[in-house]
């Protein structure tokens, strides 16, 4: 049970932050932030702030400075509003996760976008012996299998009625 007060306290710190920098801190160069993730020590002394930011490189450096100035207030606000004997110091971090995740799922989309254009040139032999290649189907294989085809017996038909025996 003690281990998950570093975690629940976390938590509380993220929505008291994320309520606190809309609505008190009017410092402008902090933009449009959106708090992840606050990760706590687990003797309570150290909160690191996990953050995303619209923008470019130059805002989401600004957003940083910006963040550094009010994180004396932040501190303030929240020994205020939490219940805590000592409250944490602040540090922010930008969140690269989400933007290595967005990487991620643009080459995805880029490696389907390549396999469907690929999939609409199957007219040719390369093409078709690629994708045959790319199936495991050697040269080696039985032609089902280099067609696409399993090379084994014709699995039973839903709609076959063969086993059934009608009166």
């Amino acid at each position: 049970m003690a281990t998950n007060r570093p975690e629940r306290v976390g938590e509380q710190i993220r929505l008291e932050l994320s309520e606190l920098i809309s609505r008190e801190v009017h410092d402008p160069g902090v933009g449009f932030v959106t708090l992840t993730t606050v990760k706590v020590s687990p003797d309570l002394q150290l909160a690191r702030a996990y953050y995303t930011t619209m923008g470019d490189e130059k805002a989401r450096r600004e957003t940083s400075k910006a963040l550094g100035r009010a994180t004396p207030f932040l501190r303030r606000q929240l020994g205020q509003r939490l219940r805590l004997r000592r409250v944490p110091e602040l540090q922010f971090f930008y969140d690269e996760s989400i933007a290595r995740h967005d990487r991620i799922e643009q080459i995805l989309q880029d490696l389907k976008a390549e396999e469907a254009s690929r999939a609409g040139n199957a007219d040719s032999p390369l093409v078709a012996s690629e994708a045959s290649h790319a199936n495991g189907a050697g040269p080696g294989a039985p032609a089902s299998e280099r067609a696409g085809g399993f090379g084994g017996a014709k699995p039973p038909d839903k709609n076959d009625d063969s086993s059934d025996t009608k009166d």
